[in-house]
């Protein structure tokens, strides 16, 4: 009997604990979840991007160039003294130069996408496609302003690559990377996107670029950078060209490729839109004195006088905000939306004049020359 009582108080203590330390001990894994924020879903991205690789590789190619350039002659022959003894003058004498670069087959009847800067001068153009046929390619046009040209085979049975949406990439995104580097072949790498909407002052003013982790070296430049599912996200351009810039690589986006293409094989050349205003970015310190929450916006500092800027109505001071509802955070940005909009495009132009919130729509003119990028 002097072990019944206590016994008995350590079995309820126990039934207590049992009854009350399941919703205890939930409570608690609750507030940890709330102060750890909000709780990470598995991946549902693939383990393997074989299917993404059988997907697109078929429609990406190797281009080989040659083109005629001038050689150095034989310093010794430019010596009169030598000239004496073997009776010859100097001649300039040429030769073959090769280089190599990759393309993407954009559609079945031929059209190829590459650089600009691997056809450059070629006198021949020679594809290579991942089947191991060849075919002699013909340039259709070329733009210098986006370092694009399209170039046409005439062969069948061409698989022509399933195009993505770049604008929804995001930074972190696993990307593929298709080409031929250094004249190895068809070579895939993986990466992420390491930044999107990137402006690079030494390349084009009328692309953001997507940036990737992908290698891209020589040869790869004008193959394809796609999703982890196959689609096609942009055009290989370039990496950066300095010491301790490995990472850093540019693609240009698809949508970009895809309207210089239609432009290059309807019109023959890239007809870009033009709002006919110069435009600059405002300060933190003059946004806030505007009432706006971020420096967000491009202040009007000049008008084309019969450009469609003042046909619509916009004035010198006025700070455009947003372009058919999306915000415009910097020149660059605002000189890209506009370029890519065909001529005729109509855009709501959202502004903020003498501190009232305005729309104005502008139906945008063919851009006059390069020179006047807005």
């Amino acid at each position: 009997m002097d072990y019944f009582w206590p016994s008995l108080c350590g079995l309820l203590v126990a039934v207590l604990v049992s009854l009350l330390a399941p919703d205890w001990l939930a409570g608690n894994k609750r507030a940890n979840d709330a102060a750890a924020g909000p709780r990470l879903e598995a991946p549902v991205g693939p383990v393997s991007y074989a299917a993404a690789v059988r997907r697109a590789a078929p429609s990406v190619v190797n281009v080989y160039t040659t083109k005629t350039v001038a050689g150095t002659p034989n310093p010794l022959l430019e010596d009169p003294f030598f000239r004496r003894f073997f009776d010859r003058s100097p001649q300039a004498h040429t030769r073959q130069q090769r280089s190599l670069g990759s393309g993407v087959i954009i559609s079945a009847a031929g059209q190829i996408l590459t650089n600009a800067h691997v056809i450059a001068g070629a006198e021949q153009i020679l594809v290579l496609l991942a089947d191991g046929r060849q075919a002699v390619a013909q340039l259709v046009g070329v733009d210098r302003e986006t370092d694009l040209a399209v170039l046409s085979i005439e062969l069948d049975g061409l698989q022509a690559i399933p195009i993505g949406d770049p604008n929804r990439a995001q930074v972190g995104d696993a990307v593929l990377a298709i080409g031929n580097p250094f004249g190895f072949g068809q070579t895939v790498t993986q990466g992420i996107i390491s930044a999107t909407g990137r402006d690079l002052v030494d390349l084009s003013s009328l692309v953001s670029f997507l940036q990737t982790d992908a290698a891209i070296n020589d040869g790869s430049s004008g193959g394809a950078l796609i999703d982890a599912y196959g689609n096609l996200l942009g055009i290989n351009s370039r990496k950066l060209q300095s010491d301790g810039g490995v990472g850093l690589g540019f693609a240009i986006p698809a949508d970009i490729a895809l309207k210089v293409v239609r432009d290059l094989v309807d019109l023959g050349a890239v007809v870009r839109g033009w709002l006919g205003v110069e435009a600059q970015p405002i300060s933190a310190q003059a946004a806030s004195e505007l009432g706006l929450d971020t420096a967000a916006g491009m202040l009007i500092t000049g008008l084309h006088p019969s450009g469609p800027a003042h046909r619509a109505g916009l004035e010198v001071g006025d700070l455009i905000l947003r372009v058919n509802e999306r915000e415009v955070r910097d020149p660059r940005q605002l000189i890209n939306r506009i370029a890519n909009s065909a001529p005729g495009a109509r855009l709501n132009v959202a502004i903020l004049r003498a501190g009232q919130p305005l729309t104005v729509i502008a139906e945008l003119d063919a851009r006059p020359e390069p020179e006047q990028p807005l």
